[in-house]
């Protein structure tokens, strides 16, 4: 009986490759033995199904014959696929990879964590406060934090200096070793690391006695960064290679660092446009006047025409924040508050009702 492959993926005919490759992997995920409540049968039948529909030619010949063909011919059996009966496992082990998250390391499919593939250093994220200015044309700071970093005593190596040095000769200098295992997919030939040299493929005699034979300590960090203009509240800068330092030479994780910038009292920020207030004296909005306005490259003079009403707005082209890694600036945006005399004397009072004002 010709099985329904599609139906088993839970995707249409007409399913995209992408699709179809999405599908199998979520049901992989689901229905693999090693998890709790796996089906090791479903999880066999989801792979007979994508290793044909996951094939562009097998999917055609399935989509005209159905599951049971051999070389195009209606009658046989799968052209090119051996299924479970010998023992055998066809199957995608990228897909794999990517579904389970290491498996392949597990099974030797990606070669093990062998030299040169340690594990990598941990990222770090710390938050950095800076001033509303060094956020708005960028600084240079210099910061120190506590991370782990490369044993200065053995230079990352793990041995004491003057130790000897040799080759593993377990693993001849590869960090990895083959062996026989059983797994759900039969036996298989597997690359795993070294447990003489954990994958070094190097032993010394004696450990560094400042590390430990890590290669790595945990000491203060001093670090020159450089702040990018522009740069907003919340947003984070990228160092690559200044997180936590990797055991014996590994690569180091990154440092991210995230924004959090001092208020002004003068300006206020939205996106890369600055605002800000001034009073102006009644006289002033009724006659006109130039009157002095701070911004954030010093103080400018601002027309202010006859006749200017209280919460009227001024643009400044070009006079607000540097755009983040482009070209240009925002704009500042003055909104002026005509402040209400008080206090009149007698004389001012009868001028204004003169005037009808």
């Amino acid at each position: 009986m010709s099985k329904d492959y599609y139906n088993i993926l839970g995707v249409s005919k007409t399913a995209s490759q992408d699709e179809i490759k999405k599908a199998f992997r979520e049901k992989a995920h689901k229905h693999h033995p090693d998890k709790q409540g796996g089906d090791e049968a479903k999880f066999k039948e989801i792979n007979e199904a994508y290793q044909v529909l996951g094939d562009q030619k097998k999917r055609t010949q399935y989509d005209q014959f159905g599951s049971d063909f051999s070389h195009g011919q209606a009658g046989g059996g799968f052209s090119g696929f051996e299924g479970f009966s010998n023992g055998g496992f066809n199957v995608d082990f990228e897909d794999l990879g990517d579904v389970f998250g290491g498996l392949g390391d597990i099974f030797g499919f990606g070669g093990g964590q062998g030299r040169g593939r340690q594990k990598r250093g941990r990222d770090i994220e710390m938050v950095l406060t800076i001033d509303f200015m060094d956020a708005v044309f960028g600084a240079e700071k210099e910061i120190g934090l506590q991370k782990t970093i490369k044993c200065d005593k053995c230079g990352g190596n793990g041995a004491e200096p003057g130790s000897k040095i040799e080759t593993c000769k377990t693993c001849g200098g590869s960090g990895k070793v083959r062996r026989v295992q059983r797994t759900i997919f039969g036996q298989m030939q597997t690359q795993v690391v070294c447990s003489d040299c954990a994958g070094e493929g190097k032993t010394f005699d004696k450990k560094c006695s400042k590390c430990g034979g890590q290669g790595i300590v945990r000491d203060l960090a001093r670090l020159k960064i450089k702040i990018p203009a522009g740069i907003n509240e919340g947003e984070s800068i990228r160092l690559s290679g200044q997180g936590e330092a990797g055991a014996k030479g590994a690569i180091a994780g990154d440092l991210y660092l995230r924004m959090r910038i001092n208020r002004d009292k003068r300006f206020e920020r939205e996106g890369y446009d600055i605002k800000s207030k001034k009073e102006i004296s009644f006289v002033q909005a009724s006659l006109g006047d130039k009157i002095e306005v701070e911004t954030v490259d010093g103080k400018i003079n601002l027309k202010i025409p006859e006749g200017t009403q209280s919460d009227t707005v001024f643009k400044l082209r070009d006079r607000g924040v540097p755009k983040l890694n482009g070209r240009g600036r925002g704009d500042h945006l003055v909104k002026v508050i005509v402040k209400t005399p008080t206090n009149l004397s007698r004389k001012q009072k009868k001028a204004l009702e003169e005037l009808g004002l």
